[in-house]
């Protein structure tokens, strides 16, 4: 390789460098905003399973809701999260190939037994480039989460597991654990599953005045735990994928100056030899 070529290789790895620099810039902040978010939720959505798991430690009547129900499964809905866009590592990847074993797993029931909502632009791309039919777009669910948009998704689902057309539905999405770690989690949405509190952790029954009966209330308060629930989710998605991006492009960034120093390393060696070239040709001139 020659002085020109090394010296126009060292400009554009610098150049690159320069973008995933920033990137990694904007995608920290963006985190910073997210974790903010996911971090003011789950103490939200954790008290309120704790007093609904509360209630059900205390309450000798059968929950009467038909998002409890238990059957035999024919029909399953798959709502799995991705991002909008790429440059986050295995984000997306680890999404579809999850994604795809779910498919395999319920293959037994048919094609048409599988409903898929894609929540992101890449899953999305990829069910329709796998041929399968959408349940909608919620593109902006994935990019900016709101509860308005999270209660539009969760009533469509409750709707359709009450009147039996789904006999369960799954959510597939990444857990922010921390900025270094997104666990890839798939959580049994409906049928929803609460376990009572154990005696030692549950507040007496005395403590509450509940009207008309504990029974109804906890059937009030379980779709809002599931929209509450599509929520959390997606602002703990949309936090996962702005961690793994972060992460992604401080790798980027890495490589890029390993791969200066070498060439860098490389260019002083190649001019340093061009210019003993030359003064041996040089000196060997002279001498004749």
């Amino acid at each position: 390789m020659s002085l020109k070529e090394v010296k126009n290789r060292i400009n554009s790895v610098k150049s690159t460098r320069q973008i995933t620099s920033a990137m990694k810039m904007v995608a920290s902040a963006k985190l910073h905003k997210a974790e903010e978010r996911i971090n003011s939720m789950v103490p939200y959505q954790q008290q309120l399973n704790r007093i609904v798991g509360n209630f059900l430690g205390t309450n000798e009547e059968p929950i009467s809701s038909p998002y409890v129900a238990e059957r035999e499964v024919h029909r399953v809905a798959v709502v799995a999260f991705s991002s909008n866009t790429s440059l986050c590592g295995a984000f997306n990847s680890n999404v579809l190939r999850s994604l795809n074993e779910r498919m395999s797993h319920y293959a037994s029931l048919g094609r048409e037994a599988l409903l898929l909502y894609p929540v992101g632009k890449k899953v999305e791309e990829a069910v329709r480039k796998w041929g399968y039919p959408i349940e909608g777009s919620y593109l902006s669910l994935s990019e900016k989460p709101t509860y308005a948009a999270a209660a539009q998704l969760a009533h469509q689902l409750m709707q359709r597991f009450a009147s039996g057309e789904v006999d369960r539905v799954e959510l597939l999405y990444h857990h922010f654990k921390s900025k270094g770690t997104q666990v890839l989690t798939l959580d049994t949405y409906l049928p929803l599953h609460i376990e009572p509190l154990k005696p030692s952790e549950s507040t007496s029954r005395h403590n509450y005045i509940v009207e008309p009966s504990m029974s109804a209330l906890i059937a009030a308060l379980l779709p809002k735990m599931l929209t509450q629930k599509i929520y959390t989710v997606a602002l703990d998605s949309n936090a996962s994928e702005h961690a793994a991006r972060t992460l992604a492009m401080q790798t980027a960034t890495d490589n890029a100056n390993e791969l200066l120093r070498e060439l860098t390393q490389q260019y002083n060696k190649s001019r340093q030899q061009a210019i003993t070239n030359e003064l041996l040709d040089i000196i060997g001139g002279t001498l004749k």
